[in-house]
């Protein structure tokens, strides 16, 4: 059988006569690779749902905003100037149902004197608030405060509000409709796995990679949090993602036209979400200069093409915000700087790396409930292990160097920010790992070349050691949502079955349908784990491998004029 692996070179035979293979034909290889993809798309869609359903309502950061702008889009209450947005009596009635602000079990610091989220009754569902015309927008005269959300453009908000249209849950019960967002963001997440697996495949020809790029987000329970979470994130995303694919595809030699306008529809689409994709345009930008196939007037025109597109369709909103509001993006809400303590300067550089590993890995809720430091520790110093390997080794290395660009100036970008507001306040804010997740698919497939240059370039060493990584993420996976519900639910000195009792009270859904929902999940990834282990079986049946010490050869898939 032939190999599908497209920058796979055959190798001499191990033995002198092929192993006879008897029975029904078997599937190429290319279609196993794409069964196990979409298992681990399922996998990640599952993890992430289950996430929804177990975070108490507005316990991430935000969520109260970002479902009132939703909402705001969906009654026709358009997209007021920054400041000039207010929450919804109906949001402001909810945040009040869902007993925010009160501390979790899990707090990194008790504190005696607030309030406690194990104390509180929950208000039975039939009671909770329902949302229509009546409640549903807010303005000045209406007694709420300021929702701040306006200082960013309205894409996702209008994908959300369309999405409750399609639905009919405009005028469902607060929880109702919360949910519903959350599986929308459960299926933006979903759609990044393949994005990263095609990335990683393309990057060095090898399937095995794809599925170790595609299990990666498992690994990250602050992801699963955040993106089971209602988040205008979950589209930076999922353009980055998209935006990371289109840029292998450049540096791998995919230098048609066409591909540079979807890049620049791909940014000017995240643009109109925030402003996190401007910071993927060096990634773009590397990949132009690095990819081989034209000479620089003709890589130059790509480039300008991709450029003036980016700028049509979402570029335009920043630019915009520059002339008419002299900022690139206005203050929604102005920061009550007493409430914050102020930072010694000797102290920033340690604090900005610390904040921002420890939320990138795990810190719950709104930042309080911390991971455990060993576990952030590793997972950093893993990352940059794995960075520095596909940057070092040989094999995939401008791939590397254009994919690791997003991650790293988002990071930058995130320090800068932090840095810059404390040389004029003498505070730090706004150091959040999440602000880096536009890079998971960029990270996920720097992991992987790291892996295959390790296996040294061979699909088939790295297919024996798919079935580990497919374990640990699933492992990591379950055991981050246990955590997370054990410092969400569980009180101290209670039994678990008290937490689950609690889980059950607040819930938007009844008993009997976070069952089946478990079950289903369950299910789910129990099937990823079932193709993970069977990967190197799946392989062997139909694949070659490329010669020891070779290689890529041609990018995968690019056309021949391309090259």
């Amino acid at each position: 059988m032939t190999d599908t692996t497209p920058h796979a070179r055959p190798a001499p035979a191990a033995t002198g006569t092929p192993e006879t293979r008897t029975g029904a034909a078997r599937p190429p290889a290319g279609v196993r690779y794409r069964r196990a993809v979409a298992a681990l798309t399922l996998a990640v869609a599952a993890w992430t749902v289950v996430w929804a359903a177990v975070t108490p309502m507005f316990r991430s950061p935000d969520e109260q905003n970002h479902v009132n702008s939703v909402l705001r889009i969906a009654y026709g209450g358009g997209w007021p100037p920054p400041g000039d947005a207010y929450f919804s009596p109906a949001i402001t009635a909810a945040v009040d149902e869902a007993a925010y602000p009160a501390d979790l079990p899990g707090r990194w610091q008790h504190r005696e004197d607030a309030r406690q989220f194990v104390d509180v009754v929950p208000v039975p569902r039939e009671d909770r608030t329902r949302v229509d015309a009546g409640n549903a927008l807010g303005d000045a005269s209406s007694g709420t405060e300021v929702d701040q959300m306006t200082q960013h453009p309205p894409a996702y908000y209008a994908l959300g509000a369309g999405m409750l249209h399609v639905t009919g849950l405009t005028d469902a019960r607060w929880d109702q409709v919360t949910l519903a967002l959350r599986l929308l963001d459960a299926l933006l997440l979903a759609l990044v796995v393949p994005l990263a697996a095609e990335s990683a495949r393309r990057a060095t020809g090898s399937p095995s990679a794809g599925l170790v790029a595609g299990a990666f987000p498992l690994l990250l329970p602050q992801l699963g949090h955040v993106m089971g979470s209602v988040n205008n994130d979950a589209l930076v995303v999922l353009a980055c993602a998209a935006a990371t694919y289109l840029a292998v595809r450049v540096v791998t030699g995919d230098l048609r036209w066409r591909v540079a306008v979807a890049i620049g529809v791909v940014l000017g689409l995240g643009l109109l979400t925030k402003v996190m994709l401007a910071f993927a345009v060096p990634m773009v930008v590397a990949a132009y200069a690095l990819a081989r196939g034209r000479r620089w007037p003709g890589r130059l025109g790509r480039l300008a093409v991709a450029g003036a597109v980016t700028l049509a369709v979402g570029g335009w909103w920043w630019v915009r915000n520059v002339i008419t509001l002299g900022a690139v993006q206005p203050v929604g809400r102005p920061r009550e700087l007493n409430i914050l303590a102020t930072v010694p300067d000797a102290d920033v550089p340690s604090i900005i790396a610390g904040r921002l590993a420890q939320s990138f890995f795990g810190n719950l809720s709104w930042l309080e409930v911390h991971l455990a430091g060993a576990w952030v520790v590793g997972g950093t110093v893993a990352l940059m292990a794995a960075a520095l390997a596909a940057l070092v080794l040989p094999g995939a290395r401008r791939a590397a160097v254009v994919v690791l660009l997003t991650p790293a100036a988002l990071a930058a970008g995130v320090a800068y920010n932090a840095w810059d507001f404390h040389a004029e306040t003498g505070r730090l804010v706004a150091i959040q790992g999440r602000y880096v997740f536009g890079g998971v698919v960029a990270l996920a497939t720097a992991v992987a070349i790291a892996a295959w240059q390790l296996a040294r370039r061979s699909d088939r060493r790295l297919a024996r050691g798919v079935p580990v990584v497919v374990t640990l993420a699933l492992a990591a996976a379950v055991g981050g949502l246990l955590w997370a519900f054990d410092a969400f639910y569980r009180g101290p000195g209670e039994a678990f079955g008290d937490a689950v009792d609690r889980w059950l009270a607040w819930s938007p859904l009844p008993g009997p349908a976070l069952v089946v929902l478990l079950a289903v999940a369950a299910a789910v990834l129990v099937g990823g784990l079932v193709v993970g282990l069977l990967w190197p079986r799946r392989l062997a049946a139909s694949s070659t491998d490329a010669a020891p010490g070779a290689l890529p050869s041609a990018a995968p898939g690019a056309p021949k004029d391309a090259r």
